[in-house]
């Protein structure tokens, strides 16, 4: 579907979306879509030491592999992801330890672990050539696979990536205070935790609310625990020593108004890639740290194009 041509959808899907995401992003709760309803199918495979939960389009051109990032899960691509499955093979994974996928108890869940694990996963769905694009956390796990295992990647794609240094904001401040930004007990705490992420954060009934809280409070221990072994530097850092390693295309998106990953972060980007990488940059207007969300249009049009256009760019090159 292209995504100039049916704003409509777009916008529907984001009112119906937005209450949902609010509760599945922060409180990772899962939320499954009607197969009948969707060219997104549920699945399920077991790889390396989980079973992962995935959605997959039919295979109608490149694979595009989507990976959602802290306290989230595959629901925060679903839209997106539907509009991409008449050009792309899309698959949108529940990384380990969120969504419906597979949590061991005392396991480890931070970049480098989950970069092994996705390993695995594209091991086997025996994928090829695959193009990888990663928000948030997500942007650090696919970043730093795509930097180990270069024969396996064709094109990166990263969201309001981690792993990269940026200015400090008040996200980092409240982190460096102590104070957990995705825990919350009471609806002010909700509302808070959505301003961290949404520019216009959605208005969410008392039900929702209250789903929403008792969401955060049974996945509380896991928000905890993983976000204090991904802020430790290695990990915060991940992807930023090994950009000099990336030697296929790379896009860059990050939001003017990213609250949690400063735009500042695609000066990182820039600065640590290889001077003769194919690099696109882009800075969205109008979005906080979820563009996907907030600027559907733009972001599934940056993908395509980003995509389409180095396919074609290679053909050519091969062809002379």
């Amino acid at each position: 579907m292209d995504a100039h041509r049916y704003p409509a959808f777009f916008h529907r899907q984001r009112s119906r979306l937005l209450a949902l995401l609010l509760i599945c992003i922060l409180a990772a709760l899962g939320s499954t879509h009607a197969a009948a309803s969707s060219p997104l199918a549920n699945q399920s495979i077991q790889a390396g030491d989980s079973t992962w939960s995935y959605y997959e389009g039919a295979k109608n051109g490149p694979t595009l592999l989507l990976v959602h990032g802290f306290a989230s899960s595959k629901e925060v691509w679903h839209a997106l992801g539907e509009t991409l499955t008449t050009r792309f093979h899309v698959i949108i994974p529940d990384l380990p330890g969120w969504g419906a996928s597979t949590r061991i108890a005392q396991g480890n869940y931070d970049i480098d672990a989950q970069a092994a694990r996705l390993d695995a996963f594209i091991t086997a769905l025996d994928i090829q050539g695959v193009t990888l694009v990663g928000h948030s956390m997500g942007g650090a796990i696919v970043g730093v696979y795509a930097a180990e295992n270069p024969a396996r990647v064709a094109r990166l794609a990263l969201i309001g990536s981690l792993g990269l240094s940026f200015a400090e904001n008040d996200f980092i401040r409240t982190l460096t205070a102590g104070i957990n930004p995705f825990i919350y007990d009471d609806r002010a705490g909700v509302e808070r935790t959505a301003r961290w992420v949404y520019l216009k954060p959605p208005a969410l009934s008392d039900q929702q609310v209250d789903d929403a809280i008792a969401g955060n409070r049974a996945q509380r221990s896991f928000i905890e625990s993983t976000l204090a072994r991904i802020r430790i530097p290695s990990q915060w850092l991940a992807l930023e020593p090994r950009l000099a390693q990336l030697t296929l295309p790379v896009l860059g998106v990050g939001c003017r108004q990213d609250k949690v990953i400063d735009i500042s972060a695609l000066d990182t980007l820039r600065n640590g890639l290889p001077t003769t990488q194919d690099t696109r940059l882009v800075t969205l207007e109008g979005c906080n740290h979820l563009p996907m969300i907030e600027r559907p249009t733009e972001t599934a049009q940056l993908l395509g194009d980003f995509i389409l256009g180095t396919e074609a760019q290679t053909q050519r090159s091969t062809r002379q």
